[in-house]
């Protein structure tokens, strides 16, 4: 019983959507079955981390078969390990100083294993290190929370967004999701997601902020929803942006999640713009996720 209770718990991870946190259990998933994108997905300090160690790990080790042999390499003045070790950094990176070099068959084939795992490891480290740099990121930056005002005579679900980069963004794209739980005609409780429409859902150049409008009219799924039902409901709201990065030549995209205590019934953004007496435009991002009563 002791057994399968520690195999389930090691078996269990902790998924994060925004701020709600889903544990799963019950997949068997091998550590090395997915290696690479474990190796995509590690922050950078754990990466850099598993580099040094893999490092380590292949030094010490072909470190030990050469101190194991009978003299594979000449020049070494004590034959202790720490020299071969040495000479393992030398071989494996292919830096080769000349001041060592195997002597005996044991040394060269010892030697030619390890350059062998060198040019695969540095190329496998090489592509990863270059993948990570080069995925593309959008720095888009998402208010703190959504507001609900009078827009246009109508009560607006409003969410506002910038670019903090500045460049320019084509053909951003933008799609609001409301996410509840419900209850089907069998009575059983499940998790829906529906799209809620926006007033305009496209951007042809996406620089500097947006600020996306849902109506709050008879066909919104949140038409007079107050927030104990979205509470009883357990409404969370998820905005998805993309778009053709110009600077990057490729397409990125952005994710944000509110939970309905991020909603803000009666309140809107504080304004951010500001026109100056040169004629110029001043945009305060000091304010961006500042809110006022209407």
């Amino acid at each position: 019983m002791l057994e399968k209770l520690k195999e389930r718990i090691s078996k269990s991870r902790v998924i994060a959507f925004g701020d709600r946190e889903i544990i799963t259990e019950g997949l068997d998933l091998s550590f090395w079955a997915d290696i690479s994108h474990r190796c995509m997905t590690a922050s950078w300090p754990s990466f850099i981390a598993g580099v040094v160690l893999v490092f380590i790990v292949f030094n010490a080790a072909f470190g030990l078969l050469y101190w194991l042999g009978d003299q594979p390499v000449s020049n070494v003045a004590r034959n202790d390990y720490l020299d071969y070790l040495y000479f393992s950094i030398e071989t494996l990176s292919t830096a080769g100083y000349g001041d060592m070099h195997p002597q005996t068959h044991y040394g060269h084939f010892v030697s030619a294993v390890e350059l062998l795992t060198g040019i695969f490891s540095m190329s496998v480290m090489t592509g990863l290190i270059f993948s990570r740099f080069s995925r593309p990121h959008a720095r888009l930056l998402f208010a703190n929370n959504p507001v609900i005002a009078t827009q246009d005579g109508k009560p607006t679900l409003m969410l506002r967004l910038a670019n903090e980069r500045h460049n320019i963004i084509g053909n951003a794209t933008a799609r609001l999701w409301l996410l509840k739980n419900t209850i089907t005609n069998e009575g059983r409780a499940i998790r829906r997601f529906n799209e809620l429409p926006l007033l305009k859902n496209e951007h042809p150049a996406l620089a500097l902020s947006w600020t996306l409008y849902h109506v709050l009219d008879e066909q919104s799924l949140l038409f007079n929803l107050d927030t104990e039902d979205l509470k009883a409901a357990s409404v969370s709201l998820v905005v998805v942006v993309s778009g053709y990065d110009v600077v990057a030549a490729q397409t990125i995209h952005a994710r944000k999640s509110y939970d309905h205590t991020d909603i803000r019934f009666g309140q809107r953004y504080a304004d951010i713009l500001e026109n100056l007496e040169d004629g110029r435009i001043r945009i305060d991002y000091g304010k961006f996720h500042d809110t006022l009563d209407e």
